[in-house]
């Protein structure tokens, strides 16, 4: 399998960190991809991905999958290791309601803001801007940490007591938000707490 992403962006970490919590890392080759110049934009490259995003994935067989969600699904049933979305329904629905909160919630709104109420990746690229827009998303992103904070009084991790995709996605989201100055609220405690545990595994502290 090849993953085409550019590294220390929050949508190709999540997919790094899945491959590596299920020892996957070195069976798949990583193929930059030049955001900063619009590669990701080209003809060529939305032949193959038409959402234009990174990362996506290409299996043996020449099927190309976009989004992170759906790569991850691929990733967990496609290498051995204890499952990153769980082993029942009940687990894997409560992992994707997570996920998706997390992801809407917290990396797609730090994304609004990033894009909209900053200069972002410069004019070149950011060739439509609302900030007022980005400013709102940037409420949304600071609830859902607090909400976020709030799951976590009552659980070890977000989706129940194992680390599962749902973690993934509100790590990097955190991550996107420190690089993108969007500061966890004061007494977050749950939180902060969960995101050093979670800071602390191999797959991420390499």
């Amino acid at each position: 399998m090849k993953i085409y992403d550019t590294e220390g962006f929050p949508n190709p970490g999540r997919v790094r960190i899945a491959l590596a919590e299920k020892n996957a890392s070195e069976q798949v080759e990583f193929i930059p991809v030049d955001v900063m110049s619009g590669e990701h934009r080209t003809d060529a490259f939305r032949a193959k991905n038409p959402d234009s995003t990174v990362p996506y994935a290409e299996l043996p067989c020449g099927t190309n999958i976009s989004q992170c969600t759906a790569i991850t699904e691929y990733i967990d049933g496609a290498y051995e290791g204890r499952s990153l979305i769980g082993e029942t329904p009940k687990q894997r629905a409560k992992t994707q309601m997570m996920n998706l909160r997390a992801e809407a919630g917290l990396v797609d709104a730090v994304g609004a803001y990033f894009h909209h109420a900053t200069p972002g990746l410069g004019p070149d690229l950011e060739t439509y801007q609302n900030v007022e827009w980005g400013i709102k998303k940037k409420d949304t992103a600071q609830n859902t940490m607090r909400y976020l904070d709030s799951v976590l009084a009552e659980s070890e991790y977000l989706a129940g007591d194992a680390f599962t995709m749902a973690d993934i996605t509100a790590f990097a989201g955190l991550a996107f938000a420190d690089f993108a100055a969007v500061e966890i609220p004061d007494g977050l405690n749950n939180l902060q707490a969960w995101r050093e545990k979670v800071g602390a595994r191999p797959s991420i502290a390499a």
